[in-house]
């Protein structure tokens, strides 16, 4: 498979800007209710599979900024954002590239892993924390689908 120099600079900017929005949203970017403003970008996958490197590795990078970094925030977290990209690339291609069956996909999967992720370092309750995350991932993702919706109105970005 042949990456193009575009699809390289695509996710070298995915990344870049994903961490920035967590830098400059880390007061509500963490934590067990957090609203991670970074994730409008994630319906972009729909549109092109690799931006899921894209997403990872902004995860990575925005994640060092984390008040819990470690080996969850850094490994753990990198690797299910990569996972639900891909899987929300795959679903959202079934549906002509539909942004916002994309971000629903990842914004199942990421609340479950970061509620998964607080349990076993915190001890928090699943229950309590999944249906907060589940919500503030369920709009951000509408929020950017609806973004991306637009752009595409007038650019084909990708």
């Amino acid at each position: 498979m042949k990456v193009e120099s575009r699809d390289l600079s695509l996710v070298v900017i995915f990344a870049a800007l994903y961490a920035a929005l967590v830098y400059v949203f880390a007061p509500i970017s963490f934590y067990a209710f957090q609203f991670r403003v970074a994730g409008v970008l994630r319906p972009a996958i729909a549109r092109k599979w690799i931006l899921a490197i894209g997403y990872a590795l902004g995860v990575v990078i925005g994640n060092l900024f984390s008040p819990f970094v470690g080996i969850y925030e850094l490994l753990f977290m990198p690797a299910m954002s990569f996972v639900s990209g891909i899987l929300g690339y795959v679903v959202a291609m079934k549906f002509n590239g539909n942004y916002f069956i994309n971000g629903a996909v990842i914004a199942v999967i990421i609340p479950a892993s970061v509620s998964w992720m607080l349990f076993q370092l915190y001890n928090l309750s699943i229950l309590v924390t999944l249906p907060c995350l589940f919500i503030s991932e369920q709009i951000v993702c509408i929020i950017g689908a609806g973004m991306f919706k637009m752009i595409e109105t007038r650019v084909k970005w990708w």
